[in-house]
């Protein structure tokens, strides 16, 4: 049920949307104005893991084998965790060299906070 791709995609827990102006859950904003070369390959497989989700649902629907559905779920949590990989480092190649180099210290905090959060 679940594909297995090398491509690097990526996401932000904090709903990073770049070349737009966004707020974070706390009280800052930036702008972001550089490309991320992976953006269309990590919406491409948050798509893959958003239609894998709809078929794990249809599985329970079902009454498909609990250990079958408890499966497709673990995969699920390893494409999401694959695609949030690949976002931390883009991230680190473009917005945080560029925090470093405009001493964007709120970046890096905010960097932190998100690891802090992604590796729960």
């Amino acid at each position: 049920m679940s594909e297995h791709h090398e491509d690097h995609e990526h996401i932000h827990d904090h709903e990073h949307i770049h070349d737009h102006e966004h707020t974070h859950g706390h009280e800052h904003t930036h702008t972001h104005t550089h490309h991320h070369e992976n953006t269309k390959a990590v919406l491409n497989r948050m798509n893959r893991a958003i239609g894998h989700m709809e078929s794990v649902k249809k599985m329970v629907e079902d009454g498909r084998d609990c250990s079958e559905v408890l499966i497709q779920i673990a995969a699920v949590r390893s494409a999401i965790n694959n695609i949030g990989k690949i976002i931390l480092e883009d991230h680190i190649k473009h917005c945080v060299v560029d925090a470093v180099q405009t001493g964007d210290e709120q970046c890096l905090q905010d960097l932190e906070d998100a690891i802090n959060k992604f590796i729960k």
